[in-house]
């Protein structure tokens, strides 16, 4: 017979290149994301120079007398700005109690079901902006109390959304009206939290299953799916057993022989009396006309002169016995048999 299922060298064979692929990809991962950490900030960081960052807005509202306290997990915002630059990572319930407690809330492109419009440099048409003047502003457009720059800058009570933050970057604060915008909107009070959300604001509320995007879930109830067709599919293919022939004729003698040897091997004297017992019961059975699994007890009394207790007592008896014993109630059988044919 040809095995068909594959060995270690031919597994080790398909799979190193998959392997070899895979780690590559996780060290480049790693090293990606080590260089990425070591750098001095991001988008909307104070601390970042880089064209997306705001380092100078930062520095110009310390200059003017305004505290600027960066936090990813803002405790104490009572009597501050609170500037929020990713409220859609952020539970709604949690910022609106943030927002209550804040003396003043700015919130940076939140989701919003209307339209958008492309960022370029607006007039703000609304007393709220009127001295910072033109700006560029752009992105989600809301609804509110007071409404500026063609509703990307809205006001309703103490909080203030926009839906773009060019103005706060290095790179476009300089331009038109944006600094005076940023200030006037960050320096509202002499304290101003800097709140930075991360993913892991949002999944703190969250169980693991809600983390995982739908598409990813229907990707795998399709694997599901197409797991269970396969199996079908292989186990269709099996069909009923066929039966095979065997490769090499084994003489009855040599069974018996074998299982014998087995018997004597473990010492089962007794097992193999009671297999001497059922053995001579099944074939008396239908010599005496008796149905399946019967008591021929009585009718081989009849049929012989032996008592009915003798006879129960070689066909039933429990009792252990050793080899020599076995020995003496195979041929008690064996004579009982022979009566039975005989008479």
């Amino acid at each position: 017979m040809t095995a068909v299922s594959p060995g270690a060298g031919r597994i080790w064979a398909a799979a190193r290149g998959p392997l070899v692929i895979g780690v590559i990809i996780l060290f480049a991962a790693v090293v990606i994301t080590l260089l990425r950490g070591s750098g001095e900030g991001g988008s909307l960081d104070p601390r970042s120079y880089r064209p997306e960052g705001s380092h100078a807005v930062a520095a110009l509202l310390e200059h003017n007398g305004v505290r600027v306290e960066l936090t990813d997990n803002p405790s104490s915002v009572e009597g501050a700005t609170l500037f929020v630059t990713q409220p859609n990572l952020i539970d709604p319930a949690r910022l609106a109690d943030l927002s209550k407690r804040a003396a003043a809330t700015v919130l940076l492109a939140p989701a919003s079901t209307k339209r958008r419009v492309e960022p370029a440099t607006r007039q703000p048409g609304c007393p709220l902006a009127a001295k910072a003047g033109a700006a560029k502003m752009g992105g989600f457009v809301y609804e509110g109390e007071q409404r500026c720059y063609d509703s990307t800058l809205v006001r309703t009570g103490t909080v203030t959304t926009l839906g773009f933050g060019a103005i706060f970057t290095n790179r476009d604060l300089d331009e038109e009206g944006n600094a005076a915008l940023a200030l006037s909107l960050l320096g509202q009070h002499e304290r101003l939290v800097w709140y930075l959300p991360s993913a892991a604001d949002r999944s703190q509320q969250k169980s693991f299953t809600q983390l995982i995007p739908d598409g990813w879930k229907f990707g795998a109830w399709q694997l599901g799916v197409a797991a269970v067709v396969v199996a079908l599919w292989r186990a269709r293919r099996l069909g009923r057993v066929v039966p095979e022939p065997l490769p090499v004729v084994v003489r009855a003698a040599e069974t018996v022989e074998g299982r014998a040897r087995l018997y004597r091997g473990s010492h089962a004297a007794s097992h193999a009396a009671s297999v001497l017992r059922q053995a001579c019961r099944d074939r008396l059975t239908p010599l005496l006309g008796l149905p399946p699994g019967g008591d021929p007890t009585e009718e081989i009394a009849r049929r012989t002169t032996r008592s009915a207790a003798s006879v129960r007592t070689l066909l039933y008896d429990e009792v252990p016995v050793d080899d020599r014993g076995l020995v003496a109630l195979a041929d008690e059988l064996d004579a009982l048999e022979n009566e039975v044919r005989e008479g």
